[in-house]
């Protein structure tokens, strides 16, 4: 990497103010598969003496006014575009997307930290008329507590701003764990965060294993809050380690988005949709489309229009101007072999041009004649791999769409203003896409429902996840 800022580019775990660095574990590059850095494996103890830390931290930055604590946000927001190149380098380095859709990820994610700045100024509470005459009764919200932050490797950038800015802004404070395979991106936001201002304690980033780490946090009773974006899996196992201190939790977690398309569609425009969704980060996202249903009039078409533009991305490491970049690990790679195999010898046909990559890469596929018995069907992928169900009426693709225990996010594509609302509101999804394939903003609630989570990250809701409502009754007037 070649950092305007080398400074931002820390091998060691942030703790009460204090960088502990220690080469325990090697970060490694996915597309070359050589390490890039060292950092610490943080114990048990060591998170204990963060969650200290942030306890302590909490009187003094509870305590600040909404608008102190927006205007460091907004520091932060503002060196995180002074800095995107640099943060961008340092995301592509250690997770693989290309760097153009790196820089992008970090203006994402810099626009949610902007959003709760400027919603740390709109935290209010209500007054509400008593049924009692010389009193009144004010509901006033407050700071949940020290909170947990687990984030995922796919976007570690944006899910860090997403989650610690509006917990921030609400006046808690944090001790997050980073993904082991991405650790840098969330230590460089430390580095931006102090120098925003954010004092010793506020922000604490933990990195190494989970097993330690978490098994910390969830067993801490001065731990108030979890927020964890990951697999459904571990999303019920972190829900189980928390219920005994009954901690507020945010689980932000699998999906298996349906992406339909109607024959009223716009093609070019469903076409569009569908490259934004479903290949976006090489198809390495819990909102990407993982079940592609096309209505039988438009099917051949809308293949052959996806299948071209699919045949044109270009793959490879992202450091060059690629569209897709390296899988994060082998595992991964293996996974997207398996779905692609199991789909063909179930019937399945690519109509897209086989490539020869090197191991780090999955070829991009666009695959016809899915069926409900492939393993793509009811598992995501996390890959760049289009499965396509041909459907007849929209019944039919209801049943579809709803069939999986999942509901992130969905898509379709129709110009009939009453399917519109008919289908919106029969999908069960806590995102839902008319007409596109981009659904992700500071400004929207970001969740799901049923085995995809619980709360909402993004907009006024977002913030609401770090704040607890108190009575007050206000007698003797």
């Amino acid at each position: 990497m070649n950092l305007s800022d080398p400074d931002l580019f820390r091998q060691a775990a942030l703790i009460d103010g204090a960088w502990i660095a220690r080469p325990d574990m090697e970060v490694t590059n996915p597309a070359t598969g050589r390490a890039i850095g060292t950092m610490p494996d943080c114990t048990d103890e060591e998170t204990e003496t963060a969650i200290a830390a942030a306890d302590r931290a909490m009187v003094g930055w509870r305590a600040r006014t909404h608008s102190d604590r927006a205007d460091i946000l907004m520091r932060w927001y503002q060196l995180m575009l002074d800095h995107a190149g640099d943060l961008a380098q340092i995301l592509t380095a250690e997770q693989g997307k290309p760097l153009a859709e790196a820089k992008g990820e970090v203006i994402y994610g810099a626009s949610f930290v902007r959003w709760f700045a400027e919603e740390a100024r709109r935290i209010n509470g209500k007054i509400i008329p008593s049924p009692l005459p010389g009193k009144k009764i004010f509901a006033m919200k407050e700071p949940v507590g020290v909170c947990a932050i687990i984030t995922p490797w796919n976007f570690p950038i944006a899910m860090i701003a997403r989650k610690v800015a509006p917990g921030l802004a609400a006046g808690c404070t944090m001790v997050v764990k980073p993904s082991d395979f991405t650790p840098y991106s969330a230590l460089a936001m430390g580095v931006l965060a102090e120098r925003a201002g954010i004092p010793a304690g506020v922000l604490n980033i933990l990195t190494g294993r989970p097993e330690a780490i978490g098994g910390a946090l969830t067993a801490s009773p001065v731990v108030r809050k979890l927020s964890f974006t990951g697999s459904t899996r571990i999303g019920a196992l972190l829900a189980q380690q928390c219920a005994p201190t009954l901690k507020k939790m945010s689980l932000e977690l699998g999906g298996n988005a349906p992406f339909i398309v109607f024959d009223d569609a716009d093609l070019d425009a469903a076409v569009e949709g569908a490259m934004v969704s479903k290949f976006r980060n090489g198809g390495q996202t819990c909102v990407c489309a993982n079940r592609i249903l096309v209505q039988a009039g438009i099917h051949d078409a809308f293949v052959a229009a996806l299948a071209k533009r699919v045949d044109a991305l270009t793959v490879g490491p992202g450091t060059e101007a690629v569209a897709i970049g390296p899988m994060i690990n082998a595992a991964a790679i293996a996974k997207i072999r398996d779905h692609v195999a199991d789909a063909e010898a179930k019937g399945a046909a690519r109509a897209t041009a086989a490539r020869d990559l090197p191991d780090a890469y999955a070829d991009p596929v666009v695959l016809t004649g899915a069926t409900l018995d492939m393993r793509l069907a009811t598992e995501e992928t996390f890959g760049p791999v289009a499965p396509i169900f041909r459907f007849e009426t929209e019944a039919e693709a209801l049943e579809i769409a709803n069939g999986t225990p999942f509901g992130l996010a969905a898509y379709f594509f129709t110009r009939d203003m009453a399917r519109a609302f008919r289908v919106a509101e029969a999908l069960e999804f806590g995102m839902v896409g008319l007409n596109t394939g981009a659904i992700s903003h500071a400004e929207a609630p970001f969740g799901g429902v049923k085995s995809s989570g619980l709360g909402r990250e993004g907009a006024q809701e977002g913030i609401e996840e770090y704040l607890e409502t108190k009575a007050f009754h206000f007698g003797g007037l």
